[in-house]
């Protein structure tokens, strides 16, 4: 998984949210002030600071300008070298990955048994959302694995609530403080942290409810007190001045927003997550543009996105957490979360990626490994089949894990034609284009580019005109679009993609046609 992870954050170019994060991320470490991307709270671009204090880039602090122009001016504008930059900004966040891989190991250990381990740490390893996810600058698998970690710590708490139930609170607090998305999980976790004091103090009925109810509040403290150490590790005056306008929001999200006992640049997050929730997105599922969301987006793209051995796993340890008597009290603790986290993420309005869904290959690779409980030959055979059939169906889309997709839809070569942005073309292949079209068979062709990421084209040495700026007729050479964007295309784009002959394929998010 380290290779995996490595190798790909070392040929791909810029996401479209990473320079964002990485832009925040050394203003929050050298600057210690917050005025951008308030959206997500700090310490998710903490830890990608640490890397990019280490790669030492220059900073212009006079800069003003909104936060994608900030990590642009960052990276192409100031003298750094962006390929380093962002290598040294990604590695925190592939550490990260690897211990909530030792983390899904112990968990799926004290339930399933070593073997049962070792199936959920090999669905983990060979997760290629994970493995895609877990190799950029950004919040998606720190968030969830801070939320796996803190369900795992309250499973211990059944037996040792005094030291596990604060240390869950700290991890549900990191959190958090890594992306407001996990709010959802603070009253599962809370309700968790409830039951295993009250399992603790199965001696003591009469105290029982008391310690479960101050249980339950530990939990909240300390998470509340992580969110507030985390702003204060940026700035600790607290200065809050946003660059970027904050909506008015009102009603019951404006009441819970006032209720919530966090810094005001946190609350001001919140609102402007809101805002975005209420803009007009464009959706593209199964080859159809449509406006609006769909509240069944996020599974459909998961049966794409999600390895066929996977899913069956996934679904059979599930039923046997829940079927199998010595392991039903664990089922509280690795299904809530991960079904609340779900359910919250299908009410939003941006279906953009199966990002939004990360936590489910942490928290369902520890209920497969739970299927090697049943004692039976056929049944680790067939588990062991199965592991197997997901490594392999891994390696083969090695090294582009975003467009990953499984063999009933035909693959990574198909995935965009059934889904866009994170899940396929997240602007990752500029620098792989770049190699290509210096190949001696596109040598002196004229290149038409439509390229959708924050990647500065011109950086890489492609030399390109946007076709949408001249009659369809007047476009002949290369036509180079990115698949995100013409999953959306319409107009003149569409009409100039339905006359062009596709010739060649970059990192299958990126296609080439001849006109």
């Amino acid at each position: 998984m380290a290779f995996a992870m490595v190798t790909t954050a070392v040929r791909q170019t810029p996401t479209i949210d990473e320079p964002v994060y990485v832009g925040a991320a050394a203003e929050y470490t050298h600057e210690h002030r917050l005025r951008h991307n308030p959206e997500h709270p700090p310490l998710g671009k903490l830890v990608i600071g640490v890397g990019v204090a280490l790669a030492d880039p220059r900073i212009d602090p006079s800069f003003t300008g909104d936060q994608g122009r900030l990590g642009r001016h960052l990276l192409y504008e100031s003298g750094n070298d962006p390929w380093r930059l962002m290598l040294w900004a990604r590695l925190p966040v592939i550490a990260l990955t690897l211990l909530f891989g030792l983390v899904v190991f112990s968990f799926a250990r004290e339930l399933a048994g070593v073997a049962g381990a070792l199936t959920a740490l090999a669905l983990y390893c060979f997760s290629p959302d994970v493995i895609a996810h877990g190799s950029l600058a950004t919040l998606d698998v720190p968030a969830a694995g801070f939320v796996l970690t803190s369900a795992w710590l309250l499973w211990r708490a059944r037996h040792r609530p005094r030291l596990y139930v604060p240390l869950a609170g700290v991890a549900l607090g990191a959190a958090l403080a890594t992306r407001i998305s996990t709010l959802p999980a603070v009253p599962v976790c809370m309700a968790l942290g409830a039951v295993s004091v009250w399992h603790a103090s199965a001696g003591s009925r009469g105290r029982a409810p008391a310690r479960a109810v101050a249980g339950a509040g530990v939990v909240a403290l300390a998470a509340v007190a992580v969110v507030w150490a985390t702003y204060v590790m940026v700035d600790p005056r607290l200065r809050w001045a946003p660059e970027q306008h904050v909506p008015t929001v009102r009603g019951v999200r404006g009441l819970l927003v006032e209720m919530l006992p966090f810094p005001e640049a946190y609350r001001d997050g919140m609102r402007v997550q809101f805002g975005l929730e209420n803009r007009p997105w464009q959706g593209f599922l199964f080859g159809r543009l449509y406006s609006g969301s769909l509240w069944y987006y996020l599974p459909a793209a998961l049966l794409v996105k999600t390895p066929l051995g996977m899913l069956g796993l996934w679904v059979c340890g599930a039923v046997v957490v829940i079927a199998v008597r010595r392991l039903r009290p664990a089922a509280p603790y690795v299904l809530a979360a991960p079904v609340v986290l779900l359910l919250a993420a299908m009410q939003g309005a941006r279906g953009f990626g199966t990002r939004y869904a990360v936590f489910l290959p942490l928290f369902l690779a520890v209920a497969a490994g739970c299927v090697l409980v049943v004692r039976r030959p056929w049944v680790s055979g067939l588990a062991g089949a199965l592991v197997v059939f997901v490594a392999v169906s891994s390696v083969r889309t090695f090294p582009c894990y975003l467009p990953y997709s499984n063999e009933a839809f035909g693959g990574p070569g198909r995935t965009r034609e059934l889904l866009h942005d994170s899940n396929v073309d997240w602007g990752q292949d500029l620098g792989r284009l770049a190699d290509r079209l210096r190949e001696e068979r596109y040598a002196g062709e004229r290149v038409w580019l439509v390229y959708k990421g924050s990647g500065v084209p011109a950086f890489y040495g492609i030399e390109s005109a946007d076709p949408r700026r001249l009659p369809v007729g007047d476009v002949r050479g290369l036509l180079v679009v990115s698949d995100s964007a013409a999953a959306k295309a319409t107009g003149r784009l569409a009409g100039l993609i339905r006359s062009s002959r596709p010739v060649d394929d970059v990192g299958h998010s990126i296609t080439i046609y001849r006109r």
